[in-house]
This record gives C-alpha cells, sequence and structure tokens, in this order.
C-alpha cells in the first residue's frame, strides 16, 4: 500500500510538472496577429480590420490585396492561418484576375521600433500593437503561389521601413507598394503581438 501511494505522489509530481512547464513553454513563443487595415480619420483615428493595400509590378500592372491572419513564433512550428481576396489589374487599369488566397508559411518576422500612435484599436489589445516586416508564403485561388510582405512603421517620414504590402504572385513581384495618402484610407498595416 505504501509503495502504490508512493508511485501514485511521483507521478502526480511529475505530471504537474510536466503540465507547467508545458504551459511556459507555450506561453514562451507568442502569437502575431497581422493585418491589413481600415482607418477612420477620427479624433484619435480608429482601426479596424478588412482594409485593402495595392502594389506595382515593373511594367505599372497592380495587385490589390484584403488579409488578416495569424502566425506564432515558434522555430520549426510557426502554425499560420489566415488570407484574404486579390484582385490583378494590367497597366492601363483592366482586371486581369481576383479570387481569394491563403497563407500557407512563414518566411520570416521581425518586430521594428517605433511607439505606437494615438488610434482607437478595434482589432486587438492596443497595448499589443507593433511596428514590423513579415514575409508570408501564399497559395492564390487560381493555383499560383506567391510571397506577401507586410510592412508596419511606427517611425516618422522618412524612415528605412514602409507601410503597406508588396507580394509576388507566379513570376511577377509586385515589389513597388502603393504608399499611404495623408488622411485617405488604405494601404496600412498593423501587428499585434500576443504573449
Amino acid at each position: 500500500m505504501k509503495i502504490g501511494r508512493r508511485r501514485f505522489w511521483l507521478i502526480a509530481v511529475v505530471s504537474l510538472s510536466l503540465w507547467i512547464t508545458g504551459g511556459v513553454a507555450r506561453a514562451s513563443h507568442p502569437t502575431v496577429r497581422w493585418d491589413i487595415i481600415n482607418t477612420q480619420f477620427t479624433n484619435p483615428p480608429t482601426i479596424t480590420a478588412g482594409g485593402m493595400g495595392s502594389a506595382l509590378a515593373n511594367d505599372g500592372s497592380k495587385v490589390t490585396l484584403t488579409g488578416t491572419g495569424t502566425f506564432r513564433l515558434k522555430p520549426g512550428n510557426p502554425h499560420v492561418t489566415g488570407g484574404g481576396m486579390w484582385t490583378t489589374f494590367g497597366p492601363s487599369g483592366n482586371i486581369t484576375g481576383s479570387g481569394t488566397y491563403e497563407v500557407t508559411g512563414l518566411v520570416r518576422f521581425d518586430a521594428g521600433p517605433g511607439e505606437a500612435p494615438a488610434q482607437i484599436d478595434l482589432i486587438g489589445d492596443p497595448a499589443e500593437r507593433s511596428p514590423g516586416l513579415t514575409i508570408l508564403e501564399i497559395e492564390y485561388s487560381d493555383g499560383s503561389a506567391g510571397t506577401l510582405i507586410v510592412s508596419c512603421n511606427f517611425q516618422p517620414a522618412p524612415a528605412p521601413a514602409f507601410e503597406g504590402v508588396t507580394a509576388t504572385k507566379s513570376f511577377v513581384d509586385f515589389f513597388n507598394r502603393v504608399a499611404p495618402v495623408p488622411n485617405v484610407n488604405g494601404n496600412r498595416t498593423i501587428f499585434h503581438i500576443s504573449p
């Protein structure tokens, strides 16, 4: 009977310590949410999910994207989610394709410097807002693949990091992001880093 109790307590202590350290391990890998945002120019500005961002290719053709998603900062297992809508335009502005895209992988994420501006944040915890740059692998609904680069900048202009998105789709590189225009909605992004 005493041997059984000792074994029970030993198993209980080992199980409890594994459960506690497993929780610590999960907590040490933050989750990052990214959004292409809508901005309403209230005082202070109000941000919501569901915005659009655009970028241009070498010949002036354009891609416009919506999107949101998450990934975990855990090496080897980023557990990515998300996606959005895409539309491509030819150099003369005619629509050349549209559909949805899905995020399939995380290439990298780096948080950036700067303090969050005064905003009413209807997406996540305002204390978790962060600038940064992420490169995501995506698959388009037409069967092509590419990358989505989401960049959020909290620094005053001019700054080395840009605000907005760029993308690739098959062999086309939409490398030249359409810059946000002051007091006009569009081409803005945000990250939220949750512990």
